[in-house]
């Protein structure tokens, strides 16, 4: 099983989430680990915080069917609705589409 496809979100954090960032953060982080791992589509690989940006990164076979399962957790998050997700249907420097993380 090859995980080199991707979901990578970005989103700008403002100061108030700053303020708040690691128990929501965790609380994300939590949530998407779970979803990913009942649905047996990857792995959550970690997150970068830094220049008023988070980014998280997710890995697995199928980059298309692992942003179906995690996209509502991204719309709930106040840390991430509004972001955007990069979907790569293959290795690094393969063609990826974005996504806005808009509340349905």
């Amino acid at each position: 099983m090859s995980n080199e496809q991707a979901v990578i979100v970005r989103s700008t954090l403002t100061q108030h989430e700053s303020d708040v960032l690691f128990p929501q953060l965790e609380a994300l982080e939590n949530e998407l680990i779970s979803t990913i791992n009942a649905v047996g589509l990857g792995e959550f690989d970690g997150n970068e915080i830094g220049g008023g940006e988070l980014v998280l990164y997710m890995y697995g076979p199928d980059a298309e069917r692992l942003f179906v399962a995690v996209a509502p957790v991204l719309r709930r998050s106040a840390l991430t609705r509004g972001g955007i997700a990069s979907i790569r249907p293959g290795p690094p420097g393969a063609k990826d589409r974005s996504v806005h993380l808009s509340a349905h």
